[in-house]
């Protein structure tokens, strides 16, 4: 004789067991028994979502600042509503112009310079075959990282001043007196990509060396076996290997070029390089924590983010199409 449930062809709802080829009914049953069975996973997915609940999206909320004449004493839901004028305000300000300039300019060069640096920082260590040697050289190349902004900028305003151990050397390779680079403003942009480099190069260079040992060695050898000497190795095993890795990297380094951090140039910059150093970010901190004007610099913030969200979804597009890699 045949079962009822499968007479109906209904699914048969067992205590303890996933309901197979049940439908959306079955949904909230097979859910709550998974939950029951993985209780520490989905604990650990609930902390992951309430943080950025708590710390990513509920802050989205304050966008509304943007749009109004935000008052504190108000609030948000309180303050008078202004439209785009924020954003007109920024427009036609007089600064609007160096500040797009200098935060494409510094982004455009950090990019060009300090995304490349630990890709090729990472092929040459994994061509050290001295362990003792290799491990040796990323312990220094990392140290820098973790040391705080504020330290490595007072170092760099101490090598770098009238006097400063780097103005001394610049002064006796080319002549002339020792003088303050950052108050010189041809010499600004090369220190502040130099100074990333020192310290985010090792420290970089992590997921391309952990992408460099998931290449397969049985390669190399045939390689080795064809006559095939280290640069064509790298040309054709070592480089194709890391690809996707590398790609995805340059997706995320795209949406960050608008973003050039405020905190290091607000301890390098003075009115001297305002010029060259001013950038939306520092605008938004001045605007915001120094003039109080929380509606503007909401709007500069909000068009600065559009923009890096519009460079990622284009360079991820674009590497979809070109190589079929892709965030998503």
């Amino acid at each position: 004789m045949k079962d009822k449930g499968s007479q109906s062809g209904k699914a048969v709802r067992k205590p303890g067991k996933y309901i197979e080829n049940g439908g959306l009914r079955a949904v909230p049953h097979n859910l709550l028994l998974d939950i029951r069975r993985n209780k520490v996973i989905y604990l650990c997915l609930a902390i992951i979502m309430s943080f950025f609940l708590v710390f990513n999206y509920a802050p989205m909320f304050g966008i509304l600042m943007a749009f109004e004449k935000y008052s504190p004493a108000k609030g948000i839901l309180g303050s008078k509503w202004v439209g785009l004028e924020n954003f007109r305000t920024f427009f036609q300000g007089p600064f609007v112009g160096r500040l797009i300039r200098n935060t494409v300019a510094i982004g455009v060069l950090d990019l060009v310079v300090n995304f490349p640096a630990p890709i090729i920082f990472a092929l040459i260590l994994n061509e050290i075959r001295s362990k003792k040697f290799k491990k040796t050289v990323q312990t220094i190349s990392y140290m820098p990282y973790f040391i705080s902004a504020v330290v490595v900028c007072g170092l760099v305003k101490n090598f770098t001043q009238a006097g400063g151990v780097i103005s001394e050397a610049l002064a006796f390779l080319y002549g002339g007196k020792s003088v303050n680079l950052l108050n010189q403003t041809n010499a600004f942009w090369p220190i502040y990509i130099l100074q990333n480099t020192w310290q985010g190069l090792g420290y970089g260079s992590i997921v391309y060396l952990a992408a460099l040992s998931g290449v397969d060695q049985e390669l190399y050898e045939a390689a080795r076996c064809d006559g095939a000497g280290k640069w064509k190795q790298m040309i054709h095993i070592t480089l194709p290997g890391i690809l996707p890795t590398i790609i995805l990297m340059l997706i995320m380094r795209m949406g960050a070029v608008f973003s050039v951090g405020a905190d290091k140039l607000l301890l390098l910059y003075s009115p001297a390089n305002y010029e060259v150093a001013d950038v939306i970010n520092t605008y938004v901190y001045r605007m915001g924590l120094q003039q109080y004007d929380y509606g503007l610099s909401t709007a500069v913030g909000l068009f600065n983010s559009i923009i890096g969200m519009t460079m990622l979804i284009c360079a991820n597009k674009i590497c979809k199409k070109a190589t079929g890699t892709s965030m998503f």
